[in-house]
């Protein structure tokens, strides 16, 4: 009897907290949205030095004002750059199922910020500068294309593994909801470990949100084997932190062992090399996930919650 009224509140619970999602999703997709974009890049790239004052007088915030026109006219005959410009365009001769995925983007962004303004998006080439692959203003969206090529493209031969796996069109919208998590998610004061695995944690958990449909391994720029090894392992790594005591540190190395870009994580331990890098990025979602599981809490209210609070609240406890 008791088995049978478990199962009767589990359906009841999925079947409401569906039909909560479906709503959800179905006033998302009401939201209107118009996404207006410009290819500068193909048009630099088609540009004759008779066409610089037009493309100046069009888009002033590309042409710094100190840099001689003789600058523009010289890399529009740059052998390298045309090159550039040719696997760009044969990467993206359109950009409509980008600009879809960024119109779905910006709708779930307006949902959960409805102050939040859809910026114009500029497609551009930055000569793989693929720390700016993306950079978001208030009115503008500048994405780099020549940052999003294929991991394997000869341009990344010199880049390193761990940085040129990211270098692919999948990345494009999930960078651009990176971008945006990163503005409206504070940094606290508190600089513990915990607080800033915490910090990222919160800046996954938005990309759950405005991403809902993008897999795991984009949100968080693994591979699949990287993801499993850390969905494997969250157990250890978890004892690892609380045995070493560094979730009240506030050592800064522990950012370079578990949260900045790198190749693996860093235990001091032989599973090192067979470990992705930012775990504490991926342990601090997980708390993020379990606390807002657990607690009726808003997207806008998480953002100032400390994390200790989030911490406590979040009971997280990996499975084994």
């Amino acid at each position: 009897m008791k088995r049978l009224i478990f199962i009767v509140f589990l359906i009841f619970f999925v079947f409401f907290g569906c039909n909560d999602t479906d709503k959800v999703a179905s006033e998302i997709a009401k939201i209107p949205i118009e996404v207006r974009l410009s290819r500068f890049d193909r048009e630099f790239a088609e540009a004759t030095p008779a066409d610089l004052p037009k493309l100046k007088s069009t888009y002033p915030y590309l042409f710094p004002k100190q840099y001689h026109d003789s600058i523009w006219e010289t890399k529009l005959k740059d052998s390298i750059q045309i090159e550039l410009f040719d696997e760009v365009g044969k990467a993206f001769p359109d950009f409509e199922d980008e600009t879809q995925d960024l119109t779905a983007l910006f709708q779930h962004i307006k949902y959960y910020f409805p102050r939040f303004k859809v910026p114009k998006v500029i497609t551009l080439t930055s000569e793989v500068d693929y720390n700016s692959r993306v950079i978001l203003a208030d009115t503008l969206l500048l994405i780099g294309l020549d940052n999003y090529l294929g991991a394997e493209h000869r341009f990344y031969i010199d880049i390193q593994r761990y940085i040129s796996a990211g270098l692919d069109k999948k990345y494009i919208v999930t960078d651009v909801a990176d971008n945006f998590a990163r503005k409206v998610v504070p940094r606290l004061r508190d600089r513990t470990f915990l607080s800033d695995m915490v910090y990222y944690g919160k800046i996954l958990y938005l990309k759950d949100k405005f991403i809902p449909n993008a897999d795991d391994t984009l949100k968080m720029g693994y591979s699949q084997d990287q993801l499993d090894w850390a969905i494997a392992n969250e157990v250890p790594i978890w004892r690892n932190f609380i045995e070493q005591e560094h979730l009240y540190s506030t050592d800064g190395e522990l950012r370079l062992r578990f949260l900045e870009p790198a190749p693996f994580s860093k235990f001091g331990l032989e599973l090192d090399n067979e470990s992705p890098g930012r775990l504490g990025q991926y342990i601090g979602w997980q708390i993020v996930r379990a606390f807002m599981d657990k607690n009726e809490v808003t997207v806008q209210q998480l953002l100032n919650l400390p994390a200790e609070e989030i911490f406590k609240k979040a009971n997280y406890k990996p499975e084994k």
